[in-house]
């Protein structure tokens, strides 16, 4: 994987309100770390950023220039993202040195078809392989390709690029081949679907009067005076 250079700045403030200044000015904080140094805090430019990782995926190699002069090579080990903006919150960046040996997660895709009237369980979506800092690969490939139901595809059956090591459990299962459900299974189920929906729609009807019925309360008696009214008086 190539590497991305790009331009940081140093970061004085710190804390919740340090963070959304930073983040309001198009930034993305950040902290460089790793090699037994003092961590560094920097400012990443968030559209840079956000376009690297979009095409590179989360290994992507960055090659950092701050402002002070600092140049160094990272790899992020955590990025914290906004769960309805996505936009990122705070990211994590692990010092690295050319030739350096990594241990990484990296995203696992299935190619090829299994077999007819089957279908797939992703168990693992990644896997942790050990490589070059420099040579991360940004993805890995698993055949599924004419596989029957009942089979599986293991960590040992992914293909590594040449200089990466796999780092998981070589019987860690990746994905898994089932039987698709015949319609006359589906047809056995749908009853039990259409009953409980039934049930869940009577509850909350029965609820719902419950509800309105205390809320109602009774009417005040005809010549009653209420506390409000003898108040006022």
């Amino acid at each position: 994987m190539s590497e991305v250079k790009i331009s940081a700045e140093p970061r004085t403030e710190f804390g919740k309100g340090g963070a959304r200044r930073t983040r309001r000015a198009g930034k993305v904080p950040a902290v460089l770390y790793g090699h037994g140094e003092k961590p560094k805090h920097i400012a990443l430019p968030a559209r840079e950023f956000a376009a690297a990782i979009r095409k590179g995926g989360a290994n992507q190699l960055f090659a950092i220039e701050v402002s002070d002069g600092t140049q160094v090579l990272a790899l992020p080990k955590a990025i914290q993202r906004d769960p309805i903006k996505d936009t990122f919150e705070h990211v994590d960046l692990l010092l690295v040195r050319r030739g350096e040996k990594v241990t990484v997660e990296v995203p696992v895709q299935l190619v090829g078809e299994a077999a007819k009237d089957t279908l797939i369980v992703h168990d693992h979506d990644t896997l942790s392989v050990t490589a070059d800092a420099t040579k991360v690969p940004d993805h890995l490939e698993a055949s599924i390709e004419g596989l029957e139901a009942g089979n599986q595809v293991t960590a040992s059956d992914v293909e590594l690029p040449a200089g990466v090591e796999l780092a998981a459990d070589p019987e860690l299962t990746v994905a898994a081949v089932t039987a698709a459900p015949t319609a006359e299974q589906l047809e056995a189920t749908l009853p039990e679907v259409v009953e409980a929906t039934e049930e869940a729609e009577a509850e909350v009807g029965e609820e719902t009067e419950s509800s309105e019925g205390a809320e109602g309360g009774a009417p005040a008696a005809e010549g009653e005076e209420t506390a409000e009214a003898k108040t006022e008086a």
